[in-house]
């Protein structure tokens, strides 16, 4: 595989020295706004939620190689992130249709890759939910949707990541059945956007399973649906049918639980290219903002989001440089 000297930069933009992937997550919206207003008991403005996302901003970039952000409330923050720190932009609306079957996604009326180049990203992120258990007929819909995505980025020049979540219709995705069935549900999805035909250049995906069911874990719920072993399997499993770099996303999960994750990739040999964490390291916050106001909550990140960052970063010692992955040669890093 071969990269174009855009993608190569906005590559290099969002990476490390040692080209390793160790992202912050910012982009919440809708979810975002939700968890504020419950704890505020009241509504939440848009001043507000520019000025969550640039605290986050300005305190957790020095410690992360980028941030990703959205364009309705996350630009002014993306002005406030440290030198050191690239720039993802998110392409998608909030949520999905709730209107039909599928959870199908739509784009952001009034923006572009290129308006959002021309906003400063180095790299454009999608997300999707998807499963291959849906219907043929959902599921084309969603592969000639990002085929048209991979192109638009391609046309622009610029690194296209695309971040996929499993779901499964009318069931609880947190529950033990549904944790039996995230393995296949991951792989099967990583196995897809992998093809040349989407243009995908890194693939951000689930962990392949959920660490509250896998036997003796610290986060062990005490209802197994993996043993140790079997966990460890499903990593290598997953990570064999990709031909793009992946790193993993944290779902939401807390702290503690995305980084023993991270520990059973590298324990099983995972060639992880990084992370793009965003709640497992901020998300403990939001009640302090809600309630005590903007310097608490700076004060805050400062402690527990630092170190919530930090406990991440020493995973990713374990991580596979994104360019080793794509076969670029130091020389070729060196002139981009």
């Amino acid at each position: 595989m071969t990269l174009t000297p855009g993608k190569l930069k906005g590559l290099q933009a969002v990476s490390t020295r040692n080209g390793i992937i160790a992202a912050a997550a910012m982009d919440q919206r809708g979810s975002l706004q939700k968890s504020l207003a419950k704890e505020k008991g009241g509504d939440v403005s848009d001043a507000m939620m520019e000025e969550f996302k640039a605290i986050v901003a300005e305190v957790l970039t020095p410690h992360a190689s980028a941030i990703l952000l959205d364009p309705e409330w996350g630009l002014p923050a993306s002005r406030r992130r440290a030198p050191n720190a690239g720039l993802l932009l998110a392409y998608e609306k909030t949520g999905y249709d709730k209107t039909g079957p599928g959870r199908m996604p739509d784009l952001l009326d009034q923006w572009s890759v290129r308006r959002l180049k021309e906003a400063g990203a180095d790299c454009i992120k999608i997300l999707l939910y998807y499963t291959p258990f849906d219907p043929k007929d959902v599921n084309d819909c969603k592969h000639a949707w990002v085929e048209r995505l991979g192109d638009e980025c391609r046309a622009n020049d610029i690194p296209f990541f695309l971040e996929f979540v499993g779901y499964e219709e009318g069931a609880d995705e947190k529950a033990l059945e549904f944790a039996r069935k995230k393995p296949e549900i991951v792989k099967a999805s990583m196995a897809e956007f992998t093809k040349d035909r989407y243009g995908v250049d890194v693939m951000k995906v689930e962990i392949p399973v959920n660490m509250k069911y896998v036997e003796g874990s610290r986060c062990y719920s005490g209802a197994a649906a993996y043993t140790r072993a079997e966990a460890m399997r499903h990593f290598l499993d997953a990570a064999g049918v990709a031909t793009r770099p992946f790193i993993y996303l944290s779902a939401g999960v807390s702290n503690a639980e995305f980084t023993e994750s991270l520990e059973l990739a590298a324990d099983s040999g995972v060639r992880f290219a990084g992370v793009l964490c965003g709640r497992a390291t901020w998300k403990d916050g939001i009640p302090i903002y809600a309630k005590q106001g903007a310097g608490a909550f700076r004060k805050w990140l400062e402690q527990e989001g630092v170190r919530n960052i930090n406990n991440v970063n020493d995973r990713l010692k374990a991580a596979t440089p994104w360019h080793s992955i794509y076969g670029v040669g130091r020389e070729a890093l060196a002139i981009g």
